[in-house]
């Protein structure tokens, strides 16, 4: 007796995907409803966004979607958004999470190159804030980190963010920006937290931050630099952090024409404790 051999692409029905489309689209949509209608909205919410996967991709015909359905499907959503955007922020300041700063930086320095502006990136750090949660304990020293948060968020371009960098490090991403005129964001933030009166939350606290900033030109202006990664304009932006830090504190360390410069007030200090990264230009 002969073995029955399994059939060939040549010999099997020609099943296009635009044939198929229309009924899986049915298929995920009775169940989707089956589902809804046993209160698991849940599951049906899973089988309607499959249909419409299966529309957008075939561009067939729009599923029929019972208006329960429908509107538990829209809660479903905003639930899916706001837990996405709760996973991307700081549970303690709200601030934007090292989580969303990689993705979103690796994004813009991906688009630096076709942009016609520049792209700076501030990283901060409080300064003596171990001293703040000593002195005044932790829970008031949080509440500091969330106001701080509050300040630094003023003033800022569009879709420019603030993320918290770990510990008391923020970090400011300031696209499509001039050198000027990150200059001026940075150094107005650092201004907004010296100038804040903290001792309306415990007499005798001041709060002060250092910044390092970091700026990457636009293409067209240095076309012979190098493509800048996340990692080194991070590690730019910290060298220059290390250098306010040295240099008195309470300032914004930055580089132009070659040389490091303190912004605003510190920029009469005599000594620039300067540190040299590799390869920053």
């Amino acid at each position: 007796m002969t073995a029955l051999q399994p059939e060939t692409a040549a010999t099997q029905p020609d099943v296009s995907v635009d044939e198929q489309g229309p009924g899986l689209v049915g298929v995920h949509e009775s169940i989707a409803t089956l589902l809804a209608s046993r209160g698991q909205w849940r599951q049906a919410y899973q089988h309607l966004r499959s249909a419409l996967d299966l529309v957008h991709a075939d561009q067939v015909e729009e599923p029929h979607v019972p208006e329960q359905l429908r509107r538990e499907v829209d809660r479903l959503r905003r639930e899916h958004a706001e837990a996405r955007e709760q996973s991307l922020r700081d549970s303690l300041t709200d601030s934007y999470n090292r989580r969303y700063l990689d993705q979103r930086l690796m994004d813009l320095l991906a688009e630096h190159g076709a942009c016609r502006h520049g792209l700076a990136i501030a990283l901060l750090d409080l300064d003596w804030f171990k001293q703040v949660n000593d002195t005044f304990g932790h829970l008031l020293g949080d509440r500091v980190l969330q106001r701080v948060v509050e300040l630094l968020q003023q003033g800022l371009p569009e879709d420019g963010f603030c993320a918290r960098y770990g510990g008391e490090e923020f970090v400011l991403v300031l696209p499509r920006v001039d050198a000027s005129s990150s200059v001026e964001i940075a150094e107005a933030a650092r201004e907004r937290v010296e100038r804040h009166p903290w001792q309306e939350i415990a007499p005798g606290l001041r709060v002060t931050v250092s910044v390092g900033l970091a700026y990457e030109p636009p293409a067209h202006e240095a076309p012979e630099r190098p493509a800048v990664s996340a990692e080194q304009q991070l590690l730019r932006a910290d060298s220059l952090l290390y250098t306010a830090k040295q240099s008195g504190r309470n300032a914004v360390a930055y580089r132009a024409d070659g040389r490091v410069r303190l912004a605003g007030a510190a920029s009469g200090r005599r000594a620039i404790a300067e540190t040299r990264v590799l390869g920053y230009y």
